[in-house]
């Protein structure tokens, strides 16, 4: 369970899911889209843990493979069984599912194989982020709406900012296994600031956009609470403490998943 990244995974699927209710898609559907989004980050996650285990071994003694309670070769075969069931179930929805899926799957391995231990691991979070309204909306054959122009740049800014702090939560880890990215390159205080940055430039494009769109109802509400829970999120993140900049990354998570399903809630009328 724990070689899928259970937490970022579980979000994304039930992000995906309440994404497609918003859209218009039906409970059985939005199950289907989330249980396809759910396989692909869990073989996603799978693979993160079999790349990653010599590092490891070093700084996470206690993940899944390093602890010895599975092997690599059940990390591979939990990858490749995971993106199959991801594939088949949005391959079930419709073909253009079936595509953002494959996309989803190529960005995450580029992101276990390549970029991860980089400074510039954030980007694959960057676009990666904004594909999660994108299958929502494909999958439920809605057609994309034109808040998207404002809702795509928004997710891949959060999606940066999540992969920062991401990054800070091990930055002493990282350090000891070697790993360049990008607060270990530039400093934890520097990299915090520029997550920082982009915090508040998530929260003034989405207000400023929530505003400009004539947002309205109980969506606004959500929005503004997953504001907030960002902003306590991301204060945690620069804690000395990695348990508190953990739970200050889960926070953050929680909060962009909020933000991102109140705001479109608040601008869209389902079709």
């Amino acid at each position: 369970m724990r070689l899928g990244h259970p937490f970022p995974s579980l979000l994304d699927g039930l992000v995906v899911g309440a994404l497609a209710v918003v859209a218009g898609g039906s409970l059985g559907l939005a199950a289907l889209l989330a249980g396809s989004m759910l396989a692909l980050q869990l073989s996603i996650g799978a693979l993160n843990d079999a790349v990653d285990a010599p590092r490891d071994a070093i700084g996470k003694p206690l993940k899944p493979i390093p602890a010895r309670l599975v092997g690599r070769r059940q990390a591979v075969a939990a990858t490749v069984v995971m993106a199959c069931v991801g594939l088949a179930m949005a391959g079930a929805v419709r073909f253009e599912a079936l595509a953002v899926a494959l996309v989803v799957l190529v960005i995450g391995y580029g992101y276990d194989l390549v970029l991860k231990p980089t400074p510039v691991s954030w980007l694959p979070f960057a676009v990666g982020i904004p594909l999660l309204p994108v299958f929502a909306w494909v999958g439920v054959g809605a057609p994309i709406p034109p808040s998207f122009g404002l809702l795509l740049p928004a997710a891949a800014v959060a999606g940066a900012a999540l992969a920062i702090a991401n990054a800070l939560v091990d930055v002493e880890r990282d350090r000891a296994a070697g790993v360049a990215t990008l607060p270990a390159a530039i400093g934890a205080h520097r990299a915090w600031l520029v997550h920082g940055g982009l915090v508040l430039v998530l929260l003034a494009v989405t207000g400023a956009g929530a505003a400009a769109l004539g947002g309205t109802g109980p969506g606004l509400i959500v929005a503004a609470i997953g504001g907030l829970v960002i902003v306590a999120g991301a204060a945690l993140v620069g804690d000395r403490i990695a348990s508190r900049r953990e739970r200050g990354w889960e926070a953050e998570c929680l909060g962009t998943a909020l933000l991102g399903i109140g705001w479109l809630l608040a601008v869209n009328s389902p079709p």
